[in-house]
């Protein structure tokens, strides 16, 4: 029979093992060789929580750092780190909150762009940077240009890639949603429903990922569910599965991937579509908020997300809405929406073109 005493030790070295524990992962994970030549693996504290960042170049050289989207990890910036770094720059590329090797609080809340925007900040301060220049694809985009909005005096420079701003909308962005699709399938309204989006994801890591690393001329079965109805399935039924990969994906980093979403799941990731309101709702400073430092857009001609927008069209929006020194704005044709990925050569030479013009 437990004494007072002896419970209140082996409670106590239960969640000091339950601690070592955690502290043994995270080393391992820092541990872990990189697949890429020439980046390495550290554990940074930040914000309160630690991040595992891939990196490469010396630390005294101007710090770039690539802030990767959903469902994606460091990996997705494979092809840019070691070019820019050789081009004289430190790149960091972390796995964002709830990704890959880096801490996944369990609060939804946790995942609000105060958050994000904090543990990209906590970064700088981490490598001793008074500023940097801020690279971000998909959510990551969106994490730069709110980072930039919360914290101007940080960074010296942006670039976004694929999705623009064109300054904070008028009501939530998740109300509108629901006006817009009613009872029809949204994959953002479907990552609403707690729990049910990770739970399919979860369940079969590669089937997501090879459907949403595709081209749109990628050949593939016809999809399971065609009735739009959000009762009708969630989301991997919906999308076709791919004949063959892309010409830009091989079997060994779509395994890469895999294996990181195996690990980590999908929930982290989910948690931020469920921060859309909550985003909106606790950032009323930004209404009109612009930024005075030099920024870029880059994306593909198809990717999705800018629904067919032109260049013209993308530079007078996010001009008006939050964007003062809008220096470049570059569609690539043939691309979609995977841009660094499936455009590694165009990527980095816009990056460096940019970076070369702001030092």
């Amino acid at each position: 029979m437990f004494t007072a005493m002896t419970r209140r030790w082996f409670a106590g070295a239960v969640a000091g093992a339950s601690l070592l524990a955690a502290c043994a992962t995270q080393a391992d994970q820092a541990a872990t060789p990189s697949p890429v030549p020439g980046v390495q693996f550290r554990m940074v504290e930040t914000n309160g929580i630690r991040l595992r960042v891939a990196e490469a170049g010396r630390k005294d050289q101007p710090l770039v750092v690539l802030v990767h989207g959903w469902p994606e990890s460091w990996y997705s910036w494979r092809h840019q780190i070691p070019v820019i770094a050789a081009a004289g720059y430190h790149v960091i590329a972390p796995d964002m909150r709830g990704y890959g090797g880096s801490d996944k609080p369990a609060n939804v809340d946790d995942y609000d762009v105060k958050h994000l925007a904090g543990d990209i900040v906590g970064l700088l301060d981490a490598y001793g940077a008074d500023k940097a220049i801020i690279v971000g694809h998909d959510w990551g985009s969106i994490v730069t240009w709110n980072t930039v909005l919360l914290h101007p005096d940080r960074f010296k420079a942006m670039i976004a890639m694929s999705v623009p701003n064109s300054g904070r909308g008028a009501t939530p962005p998740v109300d509108a949603m629901k006006r817009a699709y009613g009872e029809n399938f949204y994959y953002i309204l479907y990552h609403q429903e707690p729990g049910v989006a990770e739970a399919e994801y979860d369940s079969d890591p590669r089937g997501l990922l090879s459907r949403l690393y595709a081209s749109s001329d990628t050949p593939r079965d016809p999809p399971i569910v065609t009735d739009p109805k959000r009762s009708a399935g969630g989301w991997i039924p919906r999308m076709g599965k791919p004949r063959a990969l892309p010409s830009w994906l091989g079997e060994k980093d779509l395994d890469y991937f895999v294996g990181e979403f195996t690990h980590a799941g999908f929930r982290g990731g989910v948690n931020y579509y469920r921060n859309f309101n909550r985003n909106w709702e606790i950032t009323p400073e930004l209404t009109g908020a612009r930024i005075k430092i030099p920024v870029a857009f880059f994306a593909g001609e198809d990717d999705v997300v800018i629904r067919g927008a032109k260049a013209d069209a993308l530079r007078a929006s996010m001009s008006k809405g939050v964007a003062d020194d809008l220096r470049d704005v570059t569609l690539i044709p043939g691309a979609g929406h995977w841009i660094q990925q499936e455009k590694p050569q165009e990527t980095n030479a816009f990056i460096l073109n940019f970076l070369k013009n702001v030092k």
